[in-house]
């Protein structure tokens, strides 16, 4: 009778002995970087170029020439500029931001769009939202 409680007691024993902790969480989540460069404005501006253009639109700039890029950034400070006065006062900075957002967001969400929709009728069924997500294996 002792041994039967003997050997139970060294199982549990060894699986509390090898048991893993959970792994620690942070409380606060992040937010993912605005860019993936090194922010340092005394060696170069990639980093306020992915942050304020967009990753995609900051590679297309660095393919232009430095000419090409100046003119590029004038016509989107032109349009930043909402007064007109030829400077971009923090509010038209802001605005201009957040129009860059809602702009980003709204071409995602079409693209996600026409992937779930498959059979392109501008609806998606829960067939084609399920296919879609999970996969044909439900």
């Amino acid at each position: 009778m002792r041994f039967p409680r003997l050997l139970l007691c060294l199982g549990v024993w060894a699986l509390c002995g090898s048991a893993k902790p959970t792994e620690r969480k942070e409380r606060v989540v992040r937010e993912a970087p605005l860019s993936t460069r090194e922010h340092d404005d005394a060696q170069s501006f990639d980093y306020d170029h992915d942050a304020f253009l967009g990753a995609d639109e900051a590679k297309s700039f660095d393919q232009l020439t430095p000419e090409e890029s100046k003119e590029r950034l004038g016509k989107i400070v032109g349009k930043i500029d909402e007064d007109g006065d030829g400077f971009v006062t923090v509010e038209e900075l802001k605005a201009w931001i957040k129009f860059a957002q809602k702009r980003w967001i709204y071409e995602d969400v079409e693209r996600q769009w026409k992937g779930h929709d498959l059979n392109e009728d501008g609806l998606v069924s829960w067939e084609e939202y399920k296919n879609a997500t999970y996969g044909y294996i439900l």
